[in-house]
């Protein structure tokens, strides 16, 4: 009713304008007394309401429609009243629909093509990297160490580029199952022991026994991966520790606990960590950093359910807190 009133406020403008013109013109031709003035103005502002609400019933759902947010874009078309007024606005709106799936189709379609060649892409990486690995794994000699360094780092991005590849289309690639979370600690801290011992960094394992959760294991070890990454990237002292802990709250939910003894995150860069490409001050001095690490363990979380949390003290360390 508001939007109705609204649109037809310049023709009460109007009516109002001549109603006053025409009883003046009349008054002063000399016409006969104010009775007949305002029986003329109570006959023209009948016809005026009776217009004005004929226009209302006939456009109401019209009115109404724009009034009303539409909760899908199947709901976004135009009122089902057959005005002509109506008719026109939901054909416009048909065919802008009808042209706006067309593009989104384009653009789904062109994004799994470039989803598909960035997983072909990265499998046909790999192929050379474990060639070069197997060539070097016998050879002794700190630049056959260095190669070795390398080639992880090397892997390290290539997994990095193909889980994010695959964040978009997760429900089609996760698979959850009952884990033995210390079990799943031991693998990823196995697996990472070369980046360990490159950095003279010693993890330590406190996760108690019988913990078993609710996840997808590729992909939780993905994240276990990140932020070892992290932590170890912001150790620069040797000597230090990364400890894991695995617990249960008092509300009997699961927590994984990725504390280390790094250089720790300043207050003011903390609630920006999960941002994508943020690489904050610590950025500046760390060339290694791609401010995307923290930001797939969000996603990845959140898509698992997983709540994530973190603190950090500068010069103490950061703690990243994973809740099943």
């Amino acid at each position: 009713m508001k939007l109705f009133m609204r649109e037809q406020s310049p023709l009460i403008i109007v009516y109002l304008a001549q109603l006053i013109m025409i009883t003046l013109v009349y008054r002063l031709d000399g016409g006969s007394g104010v009775t007949v003035s305002l029986y003329a103005a109570l006959l023209s502002t009948i016809l005026l309401l009776g217009y004005l609400a004929y226009r209302y019933l006939t456009n109401r759902t019209f009115y109404e429609r724009l009034m009303t947010v539409p909760a899908s874009l199947e709901e976004s078309g135009g009122p089902a009243q057959n005005t002509p007024l109506a008719g026109s606005l939901r054909m416009l709106l048909a065919q802008q629909f009808r042209l706006y799936q067309n593009d989104l189709h384009n653009y789904r379609h062109k994004l799994e093509e470039h989803i598909h060649f960035i997983n072909q892409w990265v499998h046909g990486m790999k192929t050379p990297l474990s060639v070069i690995h197997l060539m070097i794994q016998d050879k002794d000699g700190p630049p056959f160490t260095a190669i070795g360094d390398e080639l992880d780092r090397l892997k390290k991005g290539l997994e990095t580029v193909l889980y994010t590849a695959r964040l978009d289309t997760f429900e089609h690639d996760f698979y959850v199952e009952r884990l033995e979370l210390s079990a799943v600690v031991r693998s990823v801290t196995s697996e990472q022991k070369r980046l360990f011992i490159r950095k003279r960094v010693f993890p330590v394992i406190s996760v108690e026994s019988g913990i078993s959760i609710t996840s997808d294991e590729k992909w939780l070890s993905f994240v276990i991966t990140q932020l070892i990454t992290n932590a170890l990237r912001y150790t620069v002292e040797e000597g230090k520790f990364v400890h894991f802990h695995g617990y249960l709250e008092e509300q009997g939910r699961a927590v994984l606990e990725v504390r280390d003894e790094g250089v720790g995150i300043p207050p003011g860069d903390l609630p920006r960590v999960f941002d994508p490409y943020f690489t904050g001050v610590n950025g500046r001095s760390f060339q290694e950093s791609t401010g995307m690490g923290l930001y797939l363990v969000k996603q990845i979380c959140g898509k698992l359910e997983h709540e994530v949390e973190i603190t950090s003290e500068v010069g103490k360390g950061t703690a990243v807190r994973i809740i099943f």
